[in-house]
């Protein structure tokens, strides 16, 4: 028999069903202010995920699906691991940047080979939202915002606590790096082996080290937030500023970092403490340098001259669906939604009247779902209608037909009732679920 990947898993109806309630509550809170959706591929050339996540990133160097295409020369393309890189390569393709800052949110799977566990797996879901154009701490805020605004749609805003941190700017991160290497590597030998191994490839990353000893040893460690320069310093002062405008609550965490090199200034995370050692559901930040980053590389490949090429300010976010999820029937149950409200039941010698009665109802009452069974027995029919979850179901016969009736059972009490033809195309007489 032939099974699922590991990692890789079914959504059956029963959980799509919350899915398709968390994605619209989420896309309407988009709506609200003013996010347009995008679709974006979930293949891309390879070159695109090195030159943005950082070569030296886990996610390149252990986590990526890739492979090489048929194309003459094969062309190295990479399943998407994340959804920025591929976000920004769409608004410099078809210059989205001209005329109004475009802020756009796409949805769908992402893919990294890592081990499969609760809330994480090899083909996950995330909902992604960036916002182009302004360099200003509002923008940033007006994404904390809109999750905060999130939280509380979907009845989750007592259980999560936003940190905050600010990464500077790339020769501001630079110089803390250097000074940050030059104090663990005296105190190597004390590190866990992944903080060793991400001393020579991504020392930031030791910061939200697991291991309590390597926290130990961070204690006395230089910090970030001295080497800001007064730019960055200004922008991270605004932000908190305009969240305590807002009334929302926050804590500065200075070993926030980000795994991905494209990364400056704010950066963000929502946490809950109801997820064990999943606690990250929401992170963001700004990415100021991503769109010129990506711009420097002509058609092959090569850097364009040497000549610096401009850049476009970013900020943006991405949250797991699956974590969200988890968190949800945790916290705050989302209430079951039946895949059917009305249940057509057809005397199989009249089934074509049954068809052409639940087609009608389908055109006249547009929030009703209808279903029906195959020209089985009656009694089959009304097993399926049991099952089904319908409130209510109709029934048709000769005798129906000759009355210009219906006979409808209220699949809850069991009474049942005959009514005219027409009783269920007026809304007042029956509402879904």
């Amino acid at each position: 028999m032939i099974k699922a990947i590991k990692g890789f898993n079914d959504i059956l109806p029963d959980q799509a069903a919350k899915w398709l309630q968390l994605e619209s509550v989420l896309a309407e809170v988009l709506a609200r202010y003013g996010y347009e959706h995008i679709r974006l591929p979930i293949v891309e050339q390879t070159d695109l995920f090195v030159r943005s996540i950082g070569g030296a990133t886990d996610i390149v160097e252990k986590e990526m699906y890739s492979f090489v295409d048929k194309s003459e020369p094969p062309t190295p393309l990479t399943l998407r691991p994340e959804g920025t890189a591929g976000a920004v390569r769409a608004v410099i393709e078809h210059n989205l940047l001209r005329g109004d800052t475009p802020k756009l949110w796409y949805i769908g799977p992402m893919f990294r080979y890592e081990r499969p566990q609760k809330g994480r797996y090899r083909q996950f879901h995330q909902i992604g939202v960036e916002s182009f154009g302004s360099e200003l701490p509002d923008a940033d805020v007006e994404l904390i915002a809109m999750t905060h605004l999130m939280w509380q749609e979907l009845g989750l805003k007592d259980e999560m606590q936003l940190q905050l941190n600010s990464l500077g700017e790339i020769d501001e991160r630079h110089a803390y790096r250097d000074a940050l290497v030059a104090y663990l590597t005296d105190k190597e030998a004390q590190l866990d082996e992944d903080s060793k191994r991400r001393l020579t490839t991504n020392p930031l990353r030791i910061l939200d080290s697991k291991e309590a000893s390597t926290q130990a040893l961070l204690a006395d460690a230089p910090k970030l937030a001295d080497f800001l320069g007064e730019d960055s310093r200004a922008h991270f002062e605004q932000v908190q500023a305009y969240l305590t405008a807002l009334g929302i609550d926050y804590t500065l965490n200075p070993h926030l970092v980000r795994g991905l090199d494209y990364y400056n200034k704010t950066v963000f995370e929502w946490v809950t403490d109801k997820l064990g050692s999943q606690a990250t559901v929401c992170a963001g930040g700004r990415y100021d340098g991503l769109i010129g980053q990506l711009k420097s590389v002509d058609a092959k490949g090569d850097a364009q001259n040497k000549k610096a090429v401009k850049s476009e300010p970013a900020v943006g976010f991405a949250m797991g669906l699956e974590r969200l999820l988890l968190l949800i029937d945790a916290v705050a149950p989302m209430p079951a939604v039946s895949a059917c409200d009305v249940f057509v039941v057809t005397h199989p010698e009249v089934f074509s009247s049954g068809i052409r009665y639940a087609q009608s109802l389908r055109y006249s009452r547009p929030d009703l779902r209808v279903k029906m069974a195959s020209a089985t027995s009656l009694k089959a029919q009304m097993k399926k209608a049991d099952k089904s979850g319908a409130k209510l179901t109709v029934i048709i016969a000769q005798q129906e037909l000759d009355d210009s009736t219906i006979s409808i059972k209220d699949m809850q009490t069991g009474e049942q009732k005959v009514v005219a033809q027409d009783w269920l195309a007026t809304v007042e007489n029956f509402k879904p679920q």
